[in-house]
């Protein structure tokens, strides 16, 4: 029983299995994809992404300055969570993508504190065709990121350009560039 397992789980996570975006045909509207794993936000990751970017706001950095707030505590930067969303969603959504062409919204819905557990998932809310170029399509999306109760933290809505499977096939595949190992 064992091996027949491992066997399975092996054919299940071959190179060829492994999903990495998808193609303008591989979108369906109103399907759901739920982004795995989730982030724990440290106190580091905030300060880092709070100094990489020059917000320095007491809000964020200062935890005797956040007594005085209505949080009583640091506040993860808005930034911060909305890269990482985004970040969790290119696996399943823009992994392939030609371009991301536009953010139409972000709301922060609930403040995310550190300690706290992003998990993400994005809806697919409409998908057009390209009019000026027959290999590629515009996918309309939604990402919604919760916090490990399940409260809504924050939501963004935008348009990414994908290849239809046409454009990868003449870019070479799955893994356009990919060396072939010389043994």
């Amino acid at each position: 029983h064992a091996v027949r397992l491992v066997a399975a789980t092996f054919r299940r996570t071959r190179e060829s299995d492994v999903q990495f975006g998808r193609s303008y045909e591989e979108f369906e509207v109103g399907a759901t994809y739920k982004h795995w794993p989730g982030k724990t936000v440290t106190e580091y990751d905030d300060h880092l992404f709070c100094l990489l970017t020059m917000n320095h706001h007491p809000l964020h950095m200062d935890a005797n300055y956040a007594t005085t707030t209505p949080q009583g505590k640091n506040v993860v930067v808005g930034n911060y969570v909305y890269s990482l969303l985004l970040g969790m969603s290119v696996p399943d959504v823009s992994g392939k993508a030609i371009a991301n062409l536009e953010v139409e919204s972000l709301k922060h819905v609930f403040p995310t504190f550190h300690g706290d557990t992003i998990y993400g998932e994005t809806t697919v809310l409409d998908k057009t065709e390209s009019k000026s170029k027959d290999d590629r399509g515009v996918v309309y999306v939604e990402t919604k990121g919760y916090n490990q109760d399940g409260v809504l933290v924050c939501v963004f809505r935008r348009k990414v350009m994908v290849p239809k499977q046409s454009y990868l096939d003449a870019r070479g595949g799955e893994q356009p560039g990919r060396p072939t190992p010389v043994e």
